[in-house]
């Protein structure tokens, strides 16, 4: 009896080690069920977005470019023609880097980025000269609309740019560079909502907004659910992005903007002779 009561007593601390370790490999379970996502899924998101976007993109310009030809469609002017063919490039580009990231390409990935640097730069340049050449084109009819509207033109290509522009410095940061990326592309797009074949556009100008800034709900979306928080690129790049747009035709309608405009306007009006 004396010995069954020793054994006893030197097997229950065995069995309570046993209990601890089996109860710390449960809560460890469930924690681990219970982890954000963290960026794993990244390459599946950013590239989910890539496809989006350029569907937007389709479905806003088929019917006057991708139908129509594209280099043959019946554009009012070659300004625009390269500025139709560099913005597609961009969104192409932009899918190309997605996909080379999930495939582990990153040697090709980081080659093509300073491609895109530079053609994000001539974007800038042929953004500004198309928003000029419809300027000169139905400044006479719209009048200080034409006007505010060069201002919300002008406006997004800066957006652009300086978004780019901090995307190449974070280049090494990858979390922040594909948010800038993204965020910057999204600043593009209000262009192609604008033409979707829905009348509710032509009604409700507001619902473009609605529609360009549900892109950055789904980012700050994909933020929460992957890390439990908003990563602060998107919160400040994001807020960057819907102020800036925000306050384009409110300051195209100043009349120190109008003046401006009315230079421009005579100014290229000279140059072509009209």
């Amino acid at each position: 009896m004396n010995e069954l009561r020793r054994f006893v007593q030197i097997r229950n601390p065995r069995l309570k080690e046993n209990e601890v370790a089996m109860s710390a490999g449960d809560q460890q379970l469930t924690e681990s069920s219970l982890a954000p996502a963290g960026p794993r899924y990244d390459s599946y998101f950013f590239s989910g977005m890539a496809l989006l976007i350029l569907g937007t993109v389709l479905l806003g310009f088929a019917k006057t470019y991708f139908l129509a030809g594209m280099f043959r469609a019946p554009l009012p002017s070659w300004v625009i023609h390269l500025h139709g063919a560099a913005f597609t490039s961009w969104i192409l580009l932009l899918i190309v880097q997605t996909s080379l990231v999930i495939t582990g390409r990153t040697d090709i990935h980081r080659r093509l980025g300073m491609f895109g640097f530079g053609l994000a730069c001539l974007m800038v340049v042929l953004g500004a000269m198309a928003g000029t050449d419809l300027l000169r084109r139905d400044g006479a009819a719209m009048g200080a609309g034409a006007k505010a509207f060069y201002a919300a033109t002008l406006g997004d290509m800066i957006i652009f740019a300086a978004l780019v522009y901090f995307a190449f410095r974070k280049r090494f940061d990858p979390a922040a560079h594909k948010r800038l990326i993204f965020i910057a592309t999204i600043s593009l797009m209000e262009a192609a909502i604008n033409r979707w074949p829905f009348p509710i556009f032509q009604r409700s100008p507001l619902m473009i907004d609605v529609v360009a800034y549900s892109f950055l709900v789904l980012l700050v979306a994909y933020d929460l659910w992957s890390t439990r928080r908003v990563n602060r690129v998107t919160i400040l790049g994001g807020l960057f992005l819907v102020v800036i747009q925000e306050l384009e035709l409110p300051i195209g309608n100043t009349a120190v903007w109008q003046s401006f405009a009315t230079w421009v306007l005579q100014q290229t009006r000279s140059f072509h002779g009209s």
